[in-house]
C-alpha cells in the first residue's frame, strides 16, 4: 500500500463551510490513503455552556467530566463527525464517520498529566491498525472523532485530537501526520521553511523566528515524530497534497 497520510484538522476550522467544502475538494483530488482526525473546538465549548457545565483547562486538555463527555460525544461524534462525513461524500470520497469506539479502534487509559486529575480524558494506547488497514484496502476514507475506549474500563473518554492522529501516524507503518493549518508553513525571515529537523526547529523557536500561535503546532508537529510518526507536515488547504513545511527526525 501507498504511505499513508493522518491529516488532523482542527474543530474550529470546521465551522466554516467554505473551508469544510474546501477541505473536501483537496482530499478528493489527494489520490494516495489518508485517514482524518477532527476536533470540537468551539461547538463543544457552545454545548457545555448551554448545558451550565462548567469549561475549564489544565495544560490546553479540557477537565471532562462524566455529564460533560455525554455532551462533547454528541457533538463530536455526532454534528462534527457527521457533517464532515456528508461534505466528504458529497465530492465522492468514501468517507466512514467513525471514533475510538467503533470496533475498539483507539484504546486509551486515563490521562494525568504532572498527576492532574482531568476526569474522563485519555491517553491512546492502543490502535486496531489491521481494521484501518482493511477500511483503506476498501478504498474507503475513516474519519475519526477524538473519543477513545477506557482499555480498564470501557467508558468513553475524551482525547486531545492532535494526540490521536499522533498515535494513528505512529501506529501506521511509515506515515506522514499533516496539520492543516490557517498559514501555508512555518515563516522563517518572512519565507516558509520547506524542511526543517528538530535541531533547527528547536533553534528557531528559542531564536523566536518561530513565535506565536505556531509554536504549539510546531511542537505538535515535533511531538508525532517522537511519538513515531516518519514524518509531519504544517500546511493549509493551498499546500495540501506537497505545500508547507515538513519535519523530520
Amino acid at each position: 500500500m501507498e504511505r499513508i497520510t493522518v491529516v488532523k484538522v482542527g474543530g474550529n476550522e470546521l465551522d466554516d463551510p467554505a473551508f469544510l467544502a474546501g477541505l473536501s475538494r483537496a482530499v478528493a483530488a489527494f489520490g494516495q490513503p489518508l485517514v482524518l482526525v477532527h476536533g470540537g473546538g468551539r461547538e463543544i465549548t457552545a454545548a457545555l455552556d448551554a448545558a451550565g457545565l462548567p469549561v475549564q483547562f489544565i495544560e490546553g486538555l479540557r477537565v471532562t467530566s462524566p455529564e460533560a463527555m455525554a455532551i462533547m460525544q454528541q457533538v463530536v461524534c455526532g454534528t462534527i463527525n457527521k457533517r464532515v462525513v456528508t461534505s466528504l461524500l458529497q465530492v465522492g470520497v468514501r468517507a466512514l464517520g467513525l471514533s475510538g469506539l467503533d470496533l475498539g479502534l483507539l484504546r486509551c487509559e486515563p490521562h494525568r498529566p504532572a498527576g492532574a486529575d482531568l476526569g474522563r480524558v485519555g491517553l491512546v494506547t492502543a490502535v486496531e491498525t489491521p481494521a484501518i488497514h482493511a477500511m483503506l484496502a476498501q478504498g474507503w476514507l475513516p474519519v475519526f472523532a477524538p473519543v477513545a475506549l477506557g482499555a480498564a474500563d470501557g467508558l468513553s473518554y475524551n482525547v486531545n485530537a492532535d494526540m490521536v492522529a499522533q498515535a494513528l501516524a505512529a501506529a501506521l507503518p511509515g506515515a506522514e501526520l499533516l496539520f492543516i493549518s490557517n498559514v501555508p508553513g512555518v515563516l522563517i525571515d518572512g519565507e516558509v521553511a520547506p524542511d526543517l529537523d528538530v535541531a533547527a526547529t528547536d533553534a528557531a523557536i528559542a531564536s523566536t523566528a518561530i513565535h506565536g500561535g505556531m509554536v504549539p503546532k510546531v511542537r505538535a508537529a515535533l511531538a508525532a515524530l517522537e511519538a513515531g510518526a516518519a514524518s509531519a507536515r504544517i500546511t493549509n488547504l493551498a499546500g495540501f497534497a506537497t505545500g508547507g513545511t515538513r519535519f523530520r527526525g
